[in-house]
């Protein structure tokens, strides 16, 4: 903490009366903070830190109200939920029925032939969870080119005109690393998966400019109102981030986005050449990772596993990358100061990823390289003392296992379910886990994340006890894992992810302690206000700073 003295410039804002969870481990809680020039000056008692103020001070008096670090969440697709908030809702939904349904209401304000975009169905929701077919939606909409991206993200359900509009046929192949799911006459059945998408996805008009700017702003605004100040943003193209730049330069860019590039050879080549970048347009903008995806996804039984699918025998999932594609990246990263983040979810993917960061490393020994595997759902027991032996981070998303527990049993069987999400496993070898949601794959809500990597309980409470609850986090490490873990994962530790003396003012007040109630209880947890270097970015209630 930094005391107030003689001569000393006084603080723009000082947030007093307050529970401030600082996740300082010298200074875990205080009731006061002084934040000057967007960065905090001085965290401590209210006795001591209001003797700063000044004239023009501002004192926020929050009332005896919780705060927190502004989250971090360390896996995103920005544009992903920016471009959902204009498309078809379909989260939630309980029968293919329903889905056409939500699609028919879309259609009857959408000029005929354009095309309608949906996101978020899941089959295993539904009482049939087997994959659908297009014939229902073709029949429903035959007007409009439909394209229904599964909640993975993984998986795609397209109708007859979409699939007319990109030619696809019965005579169409299997491009590597995708899947056209057919039926018994070898026709399309409009499901397509992993790289399969594209084969329609290519036939879709691309958005404006215009329209990407509007994504952009709409999502980090967005996550401003759940709490979220800080986002890794996975997979993002050169269009994407020449947009980031350009809302960010006008100052209407509200989060702090770790940008994971995409894994293409031009895109790569660009941004090696201009060379890592941190902290660009006051913080708002890091662009030093390199995302690539190994395999698919356990949902849509994509996620490449080493034996087969207990509920599909024939199948092992999916490679997305030929063999040697991660450590010919990684090599090149690691020489040009660039972090390396892998998808992987089966087993098959976890072990393949580790065995060819391990080669790239042994290449080129780095200390500190930071490489993570993003997700690292399903690893064999073999494999988890690898990551902590490599210095691999596995970034997991706590509310992928509460979604996946319903019938992760069903296509993993037992066994390989004791190294599924196997959070407390990680910890105990040595790592740390960054937690994110990977939106909009997941609720925006970041505290549903907090919630289940608490309890390992649905928002419901369900299973009681917590399923497999041996793996459960505590408190303290599950907010470490979406504020000071995520921030050190992206090499922004020193700028955010606690609450200390010359890091960002990045702050959220909530209006009940999720420290202390009942996990049961966490969810009910409103934010109150987000602040982003000292700024409010979201308001919901009333407490506004004063003179």
């Amino acid at each position: 903490m930094l005391a107030p003295h003689a001569g000393a410039q006084p603080p723009d804002l000082i947030v007093t009366n307050a529970r401030i969870y600082t996740v300082d481990q010298n200074r875990p809680v205080v009731d006061a903070m002084a934040i000057r020039d967007g960065r905090i000056v001085a965290t401590g008692p209210a006795l001591l830190i209001t003797a700063m103020k000044g004239a023009n001070t501002q004192v926020l008096d929050l009332e005896g109200k919780t705060v927190i670090p502004g989250m971090i969440d360390a896996h995103v697709h920005l544009m992903g939920l920016g471009e959902g908030l204009r498309t078809v809702d379909l989260r939630g939904s309980t029968s293919y029925d329903e889905v056409i349904a939500r699609v028919v209401e879309r259609a009857k304000t959408t000029p005929p032939g354009q095309w309608i975009l949906g996101r978020a169905w899941d089959q295993n929701d539904w009482a049939d969870t087997r994959f659908p077919t297009h014939e229902k939606l073709s029949a429903a909409v035959p007007n409009h080119p439909v394209f229904l991206v599964r909640v993975d993200g993984h998986a795609t359900l397209a109708n007859a005109a979409a699939m007319k509009a990109a030619g696809l046929t019965a005579a169409a192949k299997d491009p590597f690393g995708g899947q056209i799911v057919r039926d018994a006459r070898n026709s399309p059945t409009g499901v397509l998966v992993d790289r399969a998408q594209g084969l329609v996805a290519r036939a879709i008009p691309d958005a404006s400019r215009d329209e990407l700017r509007a994504a952009a702003i709409a999502a980090t605004q967005e996550m401003n109102r759940w709490g979220l100040t800080s986002v890794h943003d996975a997979g993002v193209g050169r269009e994407a981030i020449d947009v980031y730049e350009e809302v960010a330069r006008e100052g209407k860019f509200s989060v702090r986005d770790y940008v994971m590039i995409a894994n293409d050879d031009s895109t790569i080549a660009h941004y090696l050449r201009r060379g890592p970048q941190a902290n660009l347009y006051e913080g708002r903008l890091w662009i030093k990772a390199i995302k690539i995806s190994a395999d698919g996804a356990l949902g849509s039984r994509g996620a490449a596993l080493l034996e087969p699918y207990s509920d599909d025998p024939r199948n092992s999932g999916l490679a997305l990358v030929p063999p040697g594609r991660v450590k010919q990246v990684s090599t090149l990263a690691l020489r040009n100061g660039f972090q390396v983040n892998v998808h992987a979810i089966g087993d098959r993917a976890n072990r393949t990823v580790l065995d060819e960061f391990e080669a790239a490393l042994k290449e080129v020994p780095t200390p500190d390289h930071r490489f993570r595997v993003e997700h690292a759902q399903i690893i064999h027991p073999d494999d988890i003392p690898r990551f902590a032996l490599l210095g691999v981070i596995p970034s997991m998303q706590a509310s992928h296992q509460t979604s996946d527990m319903y019938w992760a049993g069903n296509r993993l069987g037992q066994q390989r379910l004791l190294g599924a999400y196997a959070w407390r496993s990680l910890l105990n070898s040595g790592v740390v886990i960054p937690n994110g949601s990977d939106l909009p794959v997941e609720k925006t809500n970041p505290l549903i994340s907090f919630h289940a990597a608490i309890s390992r309980q649905d928002d419901n409470n369900w299973p009681a006890g917590g399923w497999f609850p041996e793996q459960r986090m505590t408190r303290e490490e599950a907010l470490k894992s979406m504020t000071i873990w995520a921030a050190w994962s992206a090499f922004m530790e020193k700028e955010v992810g606690s609450l200390e003396a010359g890091k960002y003012a990045d702050f959220v007040v909530l209006d009940q302690d999720i420290m202390r109630v009942p996990p049961e209880l966490v969810l009910q947890t409103r934010v109150l206000s987000t602040w982003l270097g000292g700024k409010p970015v979201y308001r919901h209630d009333t407490a506004v700073a004063h003179d």
